[in-house]
């Protein structure tokens, strides 16, 4: 079989970009030679076949948000093909054909043609902060650098997947309540618009005195008129500005350690932001990102200010020469079981092993947390609904049982 030149690009292990030519049966076969040889490889090209041609996805708005879920498969196949000896470009080039999200497709193709060039993965993939975290950048860069790319993109995949999977648990947790809540809602503004005035209506041809409990519904039953429209305005005003303040650390700052106190609700925000601390910080340290610099990133994938602020002190101490483990202890927010095998781990130099074993065992604490609150919220919320329709049915049928007994008095 004849050979082919071909043109190259790589990166050594200092990170430096290096181009030349090589001969060989394949772009594949290339690749893998250039591998074996320590360098990274960019772009591998046949001569004057090359990809010189600038990738673009016209035709896309900006600004979409890209799911969590849609970069843990993007990170999975990245992590494939890159084992598999295709080079930077031809990878991200496929990607950006198969990817079913417009705008990662879109952003792809603009980090493909910035490593085209000359710029590095992780270089290219920072600016675009609004898609690609700066976890995943830093530990891109840590891959890059250490020359072990697709392994760090198999951890970044398995660590967004777990994240997928814990946000699963808790929206399940959270839906069946809210829904029973929604149903109640409507049930008792449908009773209070429609069938208590048509009760009312009747009360009032009798003539009879209405007793306190029916009174206060009807009362209500009338209010409803003005206070119907002002509970739809207040309520789509308030999710607005919610929307827009929820992230502003002012607000954080009083909503966050409050979450942590709500009776049952509050262990459950607290395991799931102990979780994404241990596993992204295990994450990062396995992957070569220096520890400070990991504390800084994990601070803000917490999704706790409490946890937040705890992380910034551990990594002021830790900058000023304290072991990693023995500032959690003055944090309450961490637990002491968390504290006691992130010590071991540091004496043992398998600290982010322990992390990922910390992770995995808050994972398992928030399902059967979910577990344990939907089988306790079920009867509690049927309850109340029951008891809300049933009081009011009574207050409805107070003044008959009244007339009944005059009737036989």
């Amino acid at each position: 079989m004849a050979t082919t030149t071909f043109q190259y690009s790589v990166r050594d292990r200092q990170g430096k970009l290096v181009s030349g030519s090589l001969e060989g049966d394949s772009p594949t076969a290339v690749a893998q030679r250039l591998r074996s040889m320590g360098y990274a490889p960019i772009s591998v090209d046949a001569t004057n076949q090359g990809l010189s041609k600038e990738l673009s996805i016209p035709g896309f708005s900006k600004n979409k948000k890209v799911k969590l879920k849609d970069l843990a498969v993007f990170s999975r196949q990245f992590a494939t093909m890159i084992n598999s000896g295709l080079s930077l470009l031809r990878a991200l080039n496929i990607l950006a054909d198969q990817t079913e999200s417009l705008e990662l497709k879109r952003v792809i193709a603009e980090v493909r043609n910035e490593v085209e060039s000359g710029s590095a993965l992780s270089a290219a993939m920072g600016k675009h902060p609004k898609v690609f975290p700066p976890l995943m950048v830093n530990m891109t860069k840590a891959g890059e650098v250490g020359g072990f790319l697709d392994s760090v993109m198999l951890q970044i995949a398995e660590n967004y997947e777990a994240e997928v999977k814990l946000r699963g648990k808790i929206k399940s947790a959270m839906t069946y309540p809210i829904v029973v809540a929604c149903i109640s809602g409507i049930a008792l503004i449908i009773m209070l618009t429609f069938v208590v005035p048509t009760f009312a209506s009747m009360f009032k041809q009798l003539g009879s005195k209405l007793p306190a409990p029916t009174q206060l519904l009807v009362d209500l039953s009338h209010a409803m008129k003005f206070l119907l429209p002002a509970m739809i305005v207040f309520t789509i005003v308030g999710l607005s500005v919610w929307k827009r303040v929820k992230h502003e650390e002012r607000v954080r700052r009083v909503v966050d350690p409050l979450k942590l106190k709500v009776p049952v609700f509050g262990m459950l925000f607290r395991k799931v932001a102990l979780a994404r601390f241990a596993r992204n910080l295990g994450t990062m340290i396995r992957s070569g990102v220096p520890i400070l610099q990991a504390l800084e990133i994990v601070a803000d994938t917490t999704g706790n200010y409490t946890l937040t602020m705890a992380v910034h002190d551990v990594q002021d101490s830790v900058r000023q020469g304290e072991s990693l483990s023995r500032p959690l202890e003055n944090h309450p927010v961490f637990p002491p079981m968390v504290v006691q095998m992130m010590a071991v781990g540091e004496d043992t130099g398998a600290l982010d092993t322990m992390l990922h074993k910390i992770s995995d065992f808050y994972d398992q604490e928030v399902e059967a947390t979910t577990e344990a609150l939907t089988a306790l919220i079920e009867p509690i919320m049927i309850a109340v609904l029951g008891g809300l329709i049933g009081s009011m049915i009574v207050c409805l049928y107070l003044p008959i049982f009244d007339i009944y007994k005059h009737i036989n008095g």
